[in-house]
């Protein structure tokens, strides 16, 4: 059997008079007449099958009916509310909250920002840092930029860098005392780790490579760390050609291998199901998608 739901408009009555105990105060926060609030009042009654308000002494009060129904139509509306004012907020004005890890941030992001500001004038961007994603979106974030295999329930994603690792030098280690001519010279050097040791491990067994000791050398928490030491001359890094792209073309990294292997991990830009054609989050995609592709064509 389909259920039908009560009026819009007599809900709202309902709630505005329970709130204030009042057909007259409800009516002026609804614009209306007394006796049209009276009217959707008794049209919900007569729909529900029972009385929600009763008047003793020329008082008006709930129902017990009455008063379980407010409570839940209370939250109810506040949720509406709120689910409006966050809608509104993703329009094209105002300001954008992207949520990035703090290496992707400082590598890609913010030397390109300006470039989306100066076509975007009407949108303020927030940068936030955050060290790892959670699968969803905190409320005050519209965007993200996750490392991952782009699937996270409940989140539209678009694939931006496919990740390369290659392993990353000073250019002074390439003119020391100590052999870059083959992979297996790597047992000669530092090994430099970002937040474990399976990186190097599993490039090393991809190209085949034994005799390198990969429980040896430094770890870093985050990508950008592990690229600041590699460019002091410190050890050997193995990079996120993205990330690292900056210090590559500075001249404070170099690839001393051709051997590289594209990681099944890989950069998304992510946002709220649904929300993606959404005013200023689908300038920012459109924005973000453009600019990878712009980088992708220049390197083919």
């Amino acid at each position: 059997m389909q259920r039908r739901l009560p009026p819009l408009n007599a809900l709202k009555a309902f709630e505005a008079a329970a709130r204030y105990l009042s057909f007259t105060r409800a009516a002026e926060e609804l614009f209306v007449t007394q006796a049209a609030v009276s009217h959707q009042i008794k049209s919900l009654e007569d729909f529900l099958g029972m009385r929600l308000f009763l008047r003793k002494n020329r008082a008006l009060l709930l129902t017990e009916e009455g008063q379980s129904y407010y409570l839940e139509l209370r939250d109810i509306f506040r949720h509406l509310l709120d689910s409006t004012e966050r809608l509104l907020a993703k329009g094209a004005k105002g300001a954008l909250t992207v949520a990035t890890p703090p290496s992707f941030a400082s590598q890609w992001l913010i030397p390109r920002i300006s470039r989306f500001s100066a076509s975007n004038p009407d949108i303020d961007v927030k940068l936030k840092a955050v060290d790892h994603d959670e699968g969803f979106l905190q409320a005050d974030t519209d965007v993200a930029v996750y490392y991952g295999r782009g699937r996270w329930t409940g989140l539209h994603s678009d694939p931006l860098h496919a990740e390369y690792l290659t392993p990353l030098c000073s250019p002074i280690v390439l003119t020391g005392d100590k052999p870059m001519e083959v992979l297996e010279d790597l047992k000669f050097h530092i090994l430099l780790h970002d937040s474990s040791r399976e990186g190097w491990s599993s490039y090393l067994k991809h190209f085949g490579v034994k005799g390198v000791n990969v429980n040896q050398g430094p770890m870093f928490s985050h990508s950008m760390m592990v690229l600041q030491a590699a460019a002091l001359g410190q050890g050997i890094a193995l990079g996120n050609t993205v990330l690292a792209r900056p210090e590559i073309d500075a001249g404070r990294l170099v690839i001393p291998f051709a051997e590289k292997i594209k990681s099944k991990h890989s950069f998304y830009l992510v946002c709220e199901e649904g929300q993606a054609e959404l005013g200023k989050i689908a300038a920012f995609r459109q924005w973000m998608i453009n600019e990878v592709k712009a980088e992708n064509d220049a390197v083919l």
